[in-house]
């Protein structure tokens, strides 16, 4: 059990440190990170954001973010597992009835995972549901449908699943496993975030108990924060992308980049133009962590007081947060090469892990929304709208 904000960032830094390592063999090999992610449940890591009246540390979401990123900055496969599992303790935090919150927050306490089965391929829009939980006449439903990218379903306990009922309203069920019906497929073939097992989700007739179905629909009624939580750490997932390609190109060019003859240098990290770029890549990676933690902050302020104003103030922080991170990313993902030299783009270096993971992670909701949201708030006063990606 971790009991505190404290406790929660050391073992963060522990595991990242204890990951780092192989994350790149992992990544290549395509080696699913069971013992890691084993290892992080084992520490009591993804239950710091359990209510505290439920005996969880109830972290702040400075903590949670920072969690992310030490992770993330480790292994971009590996935070990004735990994403959904946050996102969909918040749901029951949000709109589970008391009997529920008692009985999942004992579940996560005692170390049972939550997956996701959310997003589906070949549909109209990214919100055309058409997963359905139909009534079964005796107080239960039925679950049928086909879900994709979806990740931490192949490590879960529990995997909650995005669905329409018979009213087309949203609603997420709580579905174990090893439910007869459901199935879940390792066919995930992503260029990046490789080792995330984000594959397809299949159900059919999937019994769920009415206990274990929760509202959705009404989290949007109203002042939210699960989009901008959720998106928090999507956020932090691109920083630590960012802060791990800035290490290992410092590394590589201290260690193994030669000198470029016309600067006159005995070493390539004395010459003047690769430092000026370092500079400009450590101001970047300076930034998208200050926007990260200044997100943060505005959520952690509007738990205090939630209301329409202060709900709008957070999402736009993080839809900034997001926007700016996910550049950052990239551009220093790419840049590690640009610093590096021809040795860098060696495939059995597997340098290139960060660009992929930057690239595949930041088209999870594309930045040019957040940006028009931001102006329109900015300019007009217009709140950004009430979904779970803002």
């Amino acid at each position: 059990m971790i009991r505190d904000d404290a406790e929660a960032l050391r073992t963060a830094a522990g595991l990242a440190g204890e990951f780092r390592p192989g994350a790149s063999g992992r990544d290549a090999r395509r080696e699913l990170p069971r013992a890691e992610l084993d290892r992080l449940t084992a520490t009591g890591l993804l239950a710091i954001t359990v209510p505290a009246e439920h005996g969880g540390a109830d972290v702040s979401a400075v903590t949670l973010a920072e969690v992310f990123r030490l992770l993330a900055s480790a292994d971009a496969s590996l935070a990004q597992i735990p994403q959904s599992h946050f996102a969909y303790v918040n749901v029951l935090r949000q709109q589970g009835s008391p009997e529920q919150q008692a009985f999942f927050f004992a579940e996560v306490l005692a170390g049972r995972r939550f997956g996701n089965a959310q997003s589906e391929a070949g549909t109209k829009h990214l919100q055309d549901i058409r997963t359905r939980l139909a009534d079964a006449g005796d107080g239960s439903y039925l679950l049928t449908g086909v879900k994709n990218y979806s990740t931490g379903a192949l490590f879960a306990d529990w995997i909650p699943v995005l669905a329409r009922a018979e009213d087309d309203l949203l609603h997420v069920a709580y579905v174990p496993a090893d439910a007869p019906g459901l199935t879940v497929v390792d066919d995930w073939d992503g260029m990046g975030q490789r080792t995330t097992a984000s594959g397809t989700v299949r159900l059919e007739s999937v019994p769920v108990p009415a206990a274990h179905v929760v509202p959705h629909h009404l989290t949007f009624t109203g002042p939210q924060l699960h989009g901008a939580i959720a998106q928090l750490l999507h956020t932090a997932i691109d920083a630590g992308i960012a802060a791990g390609a800035l290490a290992e190109a410092v590394d590589f060019v201290r260690t193994r980049s030669r000198p470029w003859f016309e600067s006159g240098y005995e070493s390539a990290a004395e010459d003047p133009l690769l430092i000026q770029r370092f500079g400009e890549l450590a101001v970047r990676q300076r930034a998208a962590d200050a926007l990260l933690v200044a997100a943060a902050r505005a959520v952690d302020t509007v738990w205090a007081g939630l209301d329409d104003d202060s709900a709008a103030e957070a999402s736009i922080a993080v839809a900034a947060a997001k926007a700016y991170a996910g550049s950052a990313a990239l551009e220093i993902a790419d840049a590690l090469f640009e610093v590096s030299g021809t040795r860098a783009a060696l495939d059995s270096l597997n340098l290139h892990r960060h660009w992929r993971d930057a690239r595949t992670h930041t088209l999870h909701d594309p930045a040019r929304w957040k940006i028009q949201h931001i102006g329109r708030y900015v300019l007009n006063g217009t709140r950004p709208p009430r979904h779970g990606l803002l």
